[in-house]
């Protein structure tokens, strides 16, 4: 089975601090490595965490504030230096075009990769694969910020003891899968007898956001949900004023959204200590996790 896991690169909001880099998130997932918001240090923090930066394919920015996008133009160059034979989709608020092109070719360079962009107009399906659905929904930050989430494909299990009961073996299960029924001793076997369907995984990412109606959508149902709790409750008041959340927030959402896992991030600098965060959040959603950098979250079948 492929890693499935997350990767906190930093936790930090707006300003990084000593023990805590500007925000940025590995997902590795079936193959490909999705990054979000990748603020300043990013590069460096790969190293941290053991990553090999190649492992990225894919680079999500929310909005075009310092702390979510400052690390886009190195982590480009460092792909490019490692000369990577995959394309990089990057994918970002349309509106902020001209904040991409100024990360994206801040410095002089010889351009060795492909860069695909995928500019989001409208919310919905930004990009469907064979492996995964992309969905984009915009959040109540006072400018476009975006979030995110990533379903992967349906996929269909087979019932290895029915198989062995009808007589289905070696190459007449792929045969089964492409007919849909197959003649086995005498009778026909159809494939929902011995498969059944299993609905893919989804994860969300909700970052930079005052409570908003995208931001429950997004997290209806997810395996995981990584989400901003900037503030404690005792400040719900300057969350609310700067557009953005306390960690209580999150959990409404994850409870109401009925979301398996909580991971929280992107906390302001004031507080040196996540401890509170998890506590509040705990009360309302017990399986909370207060994110730390370098923290490698598994979020297996």
């Amino acid at each position: 089975m492929s890693v499935r896991d997350l990767i906190i690169l930093g936790c930090s909001s707006q300003q990084p601090t000593r023990h805590r880099n500007q925000g940025a998130y590995l997902v590795r997932w079936n193959g490909e490595g999705f990054l979000f918001d990748p603020g300043e240090g990013t590069q460096r923090q790969c190293i941290f965490a053991n990553v090999a930066p190649p492992t990225i394919n894919r680079i999500f920015i929310s909005h075009f504030h310092g702390d979510h996008c400052l690390g886009l133009g190195s982590m480009l160059m460092r792909l490019n230096i490692d000369q990577v034979t995959h394309p990089i989709h990057c994918y970002y608020p349309a509106s902020g075009q001209r904040y991409f092109d100024r990360l994206r070719f801040g410095t002089i360079y010889h351009q060795n990769i492909t860069v695909i962009e995928h500019p989001v107009y409208k919310e919905g399906i930004v990009e469907e694969t064979e492996a995964f659905r992309i969905e984009a929904r915009f959040l109540d930050h006072g400018v476009d910020n975006l979030g995110w989430r990533i379903t992967e494909a349906d996929q269909r299990k087979f019932n290895a003891q029915k198989l062995a009961e009808l007589g289905v073996k070696g190459p007449m299960v792929a045969d089964l899968l492409s007919q849909k029924t197959l003649f086995v001793n005498g009778r026909n076997v159809s494939l929902d007898e011995v498969s059944v369907i299993r609905k893919g995984d989804s994860l969300a990412i909700v970052i930079d956001t005052r409570p908003c109606a995208a931001a429950y959508d997004l997290a209806k149902g997810a395996k995981l949900l990584l989400c901003e709790a900037t503030y404690l409750s005792d400040r719900e008041e300057m969350a609310h004023k700067h557009h953005h959340m306390t960690a209580k927030q999150a959990a409404m959402i994850a409870s109401t959204a009925k979301a398996e896992l909580l991971v929280l991030t992107h906390y302001s600098a004031r507080y040196p200590d996540s401890r509170p965060f998890e506590q509040e959040a705990k009360s309302i959603f017990p399986n909370t996790i207060a994110a730390e950098d370098l923290m490698v979250i598994p979020f297996p079948k």
